[in-house]
């Protein structure tokens, strides 16, 4: 707990980037699921490639992901279509044990519930259907989903926070209530930087926070760059991230 509370302090004081000060707005770098829908007729790509490395148990676990893809799709002025694809490399270290595949397809999609008069506070809800047609090693083999709630607060031009809860059903056991919390500032025009803490109670029992930073540049008002970094707080899990955005039709 007192980890957390030092990491809460740092972020108010950490410079971090205001998402919606861009013309794009993404659901990546970080965990936490932005509040808008794309513009209605557009669609959108956010795609990356992750490293990650856990130690738990004894054993020592070295995880590639990518390309990992969203697919977005404005459908209406809030709501949008969503698709996510990865492919994935998970290796037991210790073991000498190696997987390659596709995870299981995600299909669903994000509804603008609600935006203030003045736009600075946006509450938003995402579902998605896990659909179990993964590799034979990396698929759930059972039906699950993914529900958030996703919340944003523009502070100022420059300063943002967003927060996202959530539960995830796996098709077994309890599932998990997923957190997320994120602070960004916008330094230019283009760059940005965040900071955010994130986690899961693994089937209502265990939790699991982590934190991570990173920033974003936005190459033209319809492209961004990201890059990103993550650690556990109360478990050994590093992670480092790349990846980019493209919206067509949507932005000039």
């Amino acid at each position: 707990m007192k980890s957390i509370i030092r990491l809460l302090i740092l972020i108010t004081i950490f410079p971090i980037v205001n998402l919606n000060s861009q013309s794009i707005i993404t659901d990546r770098p970080d965990q936490t699921e932005s509040a808008t829908t794309v513009p209605i007729g557009s669609f959108q790509i956010e795609t990356g490639f992750s490293l990650e490395y856990i130690k738990s148990d004894g054993m020592h676990y070295q995880n590639w992901y990518g390309p990992s893809n969203l697919f977005r799709i404005g459908l209406t002025d809030f709501i949008e279509l969503r698709v996510v694809t990865n492919l994935v490399n998970l290796k037991n270290i210790g073991k000498g044990y190696s997987t390659t595949g596709i995870s299981d397809l995600e299909v669903g999609g994000k509804v603008n519930i609600y935006t203030s008069t003045n736009g600075k506070f946006i509450l938003g809800f995402l579902s998605h259907l896990i659909i179990p047609t993964g590799s034979y090693d990396l698929t759930n083999t059972k039906y699950g989903t993914i529900n958030k709630f996703a919340l944003s607060y523009s502070l100022s031009d420059k300063v943002g926070l967003a927060c996202n809860l959530g539960y995830d059903y796996f098709g077994y056991e309890n599932g998990n209530l997923v957190y997320t919390f994120v602070a960004g500032y916008s330094i230019t025009d283009k760059l940005g930087l965040y900071a955010e803490v994130y986690g899961d109670v693994d089937n209502f029992k265990d939790n699991y926070s982590s934190f991570d930073g990173g920033f974003t540049y936005l190459i033209r008002n319809n492209l961004q760059y990201d890059f990103s970094f993550g650690t556990g707080i109360n478990h050994r899990m590093n992670y480092v991230s790349t990846g980019i955005s493209w919206n067509i039709g949507g932005y000039n």
